[in-house]
Formats: structure tokens, C-alpha cells, sequence
């Protein structure tokens, strides 16, 4: 009976697995990339010589940085919510899978039952749901016993589930890509408010000094004017200054807090439980990108990757909705045993068997499978622009920071000088003010415009800092040379 039984559904089994997928198969969508990019006339490089940069923040040579960075994977929540979404979507390939194999139940039970003209009885009933007792009439009962296993298996002639998987397993890697982005993003904005933060530390240590030589300038005004020999004019615009740079100061200080609860909020801890010692020397290291990288490189950012893992996705479930233009075949079997008495349950002249085959075609359904079709198709070619737009994106990204690295490098000198010019022109007049040669108005005209200078000589550091963690995270998280 088993062989009767197997020979048959074996050559259904082989039929279903050599079916047919409908549908198109996927086939990546062309992109608009250049050989290489146009900012800084970058060379094109071969693409086996790219490999993954892994602790990018490293190239910014910061120890506390890199400390803090090593805590975004596994503190950071969003990237805790990406990750979860990541094993959600694998849950389901999984689960897509199941479909091709067939699914196998057992059921085991045993009836007791009676009856006749006169009387009361009790039918009493035992199997896999539980033991129910009826009321019945009186005479004679009798119990059977019974124990089988079904199978039923709907083939994937048409590919079908294949494709449900295909399109799954694109989901899954999307959900992937999205969890290496949002690492990347946490990542990039922990170094940015990081930066930010000791760009500040350092102009709060400019400001202590500038408060230091007001207080100084403000004592010599003061003596000139109780001597006769100054108006109180420029006590009072001394004294003003300094209060303005006090206040300058405290601002800094609520504007570097903000940043500090920032970092604490993307490594995982809470404001109060946080705080990052302060750092009045300020080297900023900015690196340099080399030459000779490609555009190809945008195929290793998470968004580009997302999106065309997306559209993989998309065109998967055309041939899902494909399918159901054909018929659904489906395999049954049973086999078991029944017998009246318990010890002879697994006779074989107790045993029963049974197979076949049924198929079921939509006939009629007023244009829902053509529908369904044609929404699949056109999700796809949304997914596709979306995929294309995304790399468009990349590409004007890339090419605004490599821009704005070139401009800010440039930039950076010129403030550099200036800086140093207006704080030479303040020494030359404080010396000037105090032998008498010129008023307290082109002292303070000569020290803002020397502060003024050097705060802004770091916010260009912080600039071509802040810069560099964008250009990292538009090529997917760091550049490699060719070697």
C-alpha cells in the first residue's frame, strides 16, 4: 500500500518542483553613474580594489570619539528598532518558505457508543479535542479506536511561493541596508554634535581669555579716566564689552549642554547620567579623502542599496499576482488505522489509505487577477525611479561636500591669516591706548574684530570637520585609495 501510495506523489512532487516561475526575473535597472566624479577630478578606480571602511570616526584620530562611537550599535534605540525590523523581515522569508513543503497532521481519537428501543445509554467520546459524554438510549455499546496521519501539499507549479520568497527576501535585505543606515546616521550625527561640542569647548576657552584682557583693558580705562586724562566714556564702553563677552560665554555654555544631552540621547544614556570633560585645547584633525575613488562607490551607501533591494522586491510580486491566471494544484494523502479493540489498532487488516488530487481554476472574477497584475507592475516601476532617484541623490551629495571640502580647505587659510593679522593690529592698539595715542574706540574696534576673527577661524575647522562626516557618510560610511 505505501509503495502504491509514494509512487505516485512522487511524480507529482518532481512535476511541482520542476513547474514553471511566471512572472519577469529581476535584472538590477540601469543607473546614470559616471567612471568618477567630477569635483577634484577624481579618477576612476578598479572596482576589486574597493573594500569596506570599518571605524571610519578613526581617521578623525580622537580617542573619546572613538569610545563613544563603540556605543551607538548597541545602545543607540533606533538602531535597536532597525535591528528588530531586520529580524522581523527574515521571520517572514522563513515564513514564505514554509509554503513549499506539504503539511503533515496526526490524529488519533477513540468512540464509545450504544444504543436500542428501551432504555437510557451514554455515548462517550475521546480523541485530540477532549472527552465528551451525550445521553443516549439504553442497549448495547461498542468502542472504536482510531489513529491516522494526512498530508496535504499544494505544489508551486507556477512559482508562486518561489516568488512570494524572492520577494520576501528582497523585503529582508532592504530591511538590512536600513538597519546598516541608521547605524551610519547615529554614527554621523553622534561625531557631528561630538565636533560641535569641543569647536565650542574651544571658543569657550577664547572667550575666558578675552574676558581676562577686557577685565585688564577695563582696570586702564578706569585709572585714565580717574586720573583726568580720559573721558568716562571709555570706561563705560570697556565695561560694556566685557559684560557682552560674559554673556557670549554664558550662551556657550547652554549651547554646549545641548549637545552634550545629544550624545548622551544617541549612545543610550540619559542626560542626567552623562557628561563629556571638557577639552579647551582643540586640535582638530580634518582628513583628506584620496584620489582615485569612483562613483561607483554609491552601491555600498545603505539608501541606494535599500531602494534597489526594494525594487528586486517589487518585481518579484508581479509574479506572485501572475500566478493566479493558473490553475492551483493540490496533493492529499491519509494513512491509518481503525479497530475495535485496542491491542489489534495496528493490524494491517485494520488500515485505510487514501491520495488524490484536486485543481481549482478562477473561471470568472470581473478583472481582479489583471488588476492585481497591473498594480504589481506598476509598484515595481515606482520602485525603480525611486531606486534611480535615490542614486541621483547620492551623486549631488557627494559632489556638493567633495565641493564644499575643496572651498572649505581654501577658506580655512584665508581665516587663518585674517585671524592672525587682527590679532596683531589688537596688540598694536592696546599698546597704542596705553601711551596715549589713540581713544578706547579703535581698542574695542581692534579686539572684536580680533575675537570675532578667531571664533570664526573655528567654525571653519568645524566646518571642514563636519564636512568630512558628511562626504564619510554619502560614499556608505568611508573611501578606500587604490592600491
Amino acid at each position: 500500500m505505501r509503495l502504491r501510495l509514494s509512487r505516485p506523489l512522487a511524480v507529482l512532487a518532481a512535476a511541482g518542483l520542476a513547474g514553471c516561475m511566471v512572472g519577469p526575473d529581476y535584472h538590477r535597472p540601469a543607473m546614470p553613474l559616471a567612471p568618477a566624479f567630477k569635483e577634484q577630478g577624481w579618477n576612476p578606480a578598479q572596482p576589486a580594489d574597493l573594500s569596506p571602511r570599518g571605524d571610519w570616526w578613526r581617521l578623525f584620530g580622537d580617542p573619546a570619539l572613538a569610545a563613544l562611537e563603540g556605543r551607538v550599535a548597541v545602545n543607540n534605540q533606533n538602531v535597536a528598532a532597525a535591528e528588530a525590523a531586520y529580524r522581523q523581515a527574515e521571520a517572514l522569508v522563513s515564513e514564505q518558505r514554509a509554503g513549499l513543503f506539504p503539511t503533515v497532521s496526526l490524529d488519533a481519537g477513540a468512540t464509545r457508543s450504544g444504543g436500542g428501543r428501551t432504555g437510557g445509554g451514554t455515548v462517550i467520546t475521546q480523541g485530540a479535542g477532549g472527552t465528551g459524554i451525550v445521553s443516549g438510549g439504553g442497549g448495547r455499546s461498542s468502542t472504536s479506536y482510531r489513529l491516522s496521519a494526512s498530508a496535504s501539499w499544494a505544489p508551486d507549479v507556477w512559482g508562486r511561493i518561489r516568488r512570494s520568497i524572492e520577494s520576501a527576501r528582497g523585503n529582508a535585505q532592504a530591511s538590512q541596508a536600513d538597519l546598516a543606515a541608521a547605524t551610519l546616521s547615529a554614527q554621523a550625527s553622534l561625531a557631528t554634535d561630538y565636533f560641535d561640542l569641543r569647536e565650542l569647548d574651544a571658543e569657550a576657552a577664547l572667550l575666558r581669555e578675552e574676558v581676562a584682557e577686557l577685565s585688564q583693558s577695563l582696570k586702564i580705562a578706569q585709572n585714565r579716566y580717574n586720573a583726568g586724562i580720559a573721558p568716562h566714556s571709555d570706561a563705560l564702553q570697556a565695561q560694556s564689552q566685557l559684560t557682552s563677552t560674559q554673556a557670549d560665554l554664558a550662551d556657550i555654555e547652554r549651547r554646549r549642554a545641548a549637545f552634550e544631552h545629544a550624545i548622551a540621547v544617541l549612545t543610550g544614556q540619559t542626560p542626567e547620567t552623562f557628561a563629556l570633560a571638557a577639552e579647551p585645547t582643540w586640535n582638530p584633525t580634518i582628513p583628506e579623502p584620496p584620489p582615485g575613488v569612483p562613483s561607483q562607490l554609491l552601491q555600498r551607501r545603505p539608501d541606494v542599496a535599500a531602494a534597489e533591494r526594494r525594487a528586486a522586491s517589487a518585481s518579484a510580486q508581479i509574479g506572485v499576482e501572475t500566478a493566479a491566471y493558473f490553475p492551483a494544484l493540490t496533493l492529499t494523502g491519509t494513512y491509518g488505522f481503525t479497530a475495535t479493540e485496542l491491542g489489534k489498532l495496528f493490524s494491517a487488516s485494520n488500515s485505510f489509505w487514501s491520495y488524490g488530487a484536486s485543481a481549482a481554476q478562477t473561471l470568472f472574477n470581473g478583472g481582479l487577477t489583471h488588476a492585481r497584475v497591473g498594480a504589481a507592475r506598476a509598484g515595481y516601476d515606482q520602485a525603480v525611479a525611486q531606486y534611480r532617484q535615490a542614486v541621483l541623490a547620492a551623486l549631488q551629495d557627494v559632489e556638493d561636500q567633495l565641493a564644499a571640502s575643496r572651498v572649505l580647505a581654501g577658506e580655512y587659510e584665508l581665516r587663518r591669516a585674517a585671524a592672525t593679522d587682527a590679532e596683531l593690529a589688537a596688540t598694536m592698539v592696546r599698546n597704542q591706548y596705553r601711551e596715549g595715542q589713540v581713544d578706547y574706540t579703535s581698542v574695542a574696534t581692534a579686539q572684536v574684530s580680533a575675537l570675532n576673527a578667531r571664533r570664526t577661524l573655528l567654525q571653519a575647522a568645524l566646518s571642514r570637520q563636519t564636512t568630512a562626516v558628511s562626504l564619510v557618510q554619502g560614499l556608505g560610511g568611508g573611501w578606500t585609495a587604490p592600491f
